[in-house]
């Protein structure tokens, strides 16, 4: 096996589980704050899928180096052309929402004032970007 196709599996297996590890933070809506290590990972793979090229690599590690590739790229450039900053004042948990009306998934309007005197989880999807 060429040392190419060794880089673009490694490459590869790199970023998946690295993805897998962002998956897993977002569904557990836990993104950490410092999120170096992970974009760093993700360049290490990107860099290792780049060597598979420069180092020569068959029709198999060339489709894995070139999903590394993609994959290690993505979040560190999203990272990198959007911040999130956290608003001055932040809802808790145990804090009153504030009263709102947006439209439901029907169309409707929704009042928070429905949920008065109700026990309600809201979970809203925060991923990077």
């Amino acid at each position: 096996m060429k040392t190419g196709t060794k880089l673009g599996i490694l490459a590869l297996a790199l970023a998946a589980a690295c993805v897998a590890l962002w998956v897993y933070y977002v569904r557990q809506v836990a993104i950490p704050e410092d999120r170096t290590a992970i974009v760093v990972v993700l360049l290490s793979a990107l860099a290792l899928g780049i060597a598979a090229f420069v180092k020569g690599t068959n029709w198999f590690g060339g489709v894995a180096a070139a999903l590394a590739i993609v994959i290690g790229g993505f979040l560190p450039f999203t990272i990198a052309i959007s911040t999130q900053e956290v608003a001055a004042s932040v809802i808790k948990v145990g804090d009153t929402i504030p009263r709102f009306s947006a439209p439901d998934g029907r169309g409707e309007t929704f009042e928070s004032s429905s949920l008065h005197g109700h026990l309600v989880l809201i979970k809203f999807f925060r991923a990077h970007w």
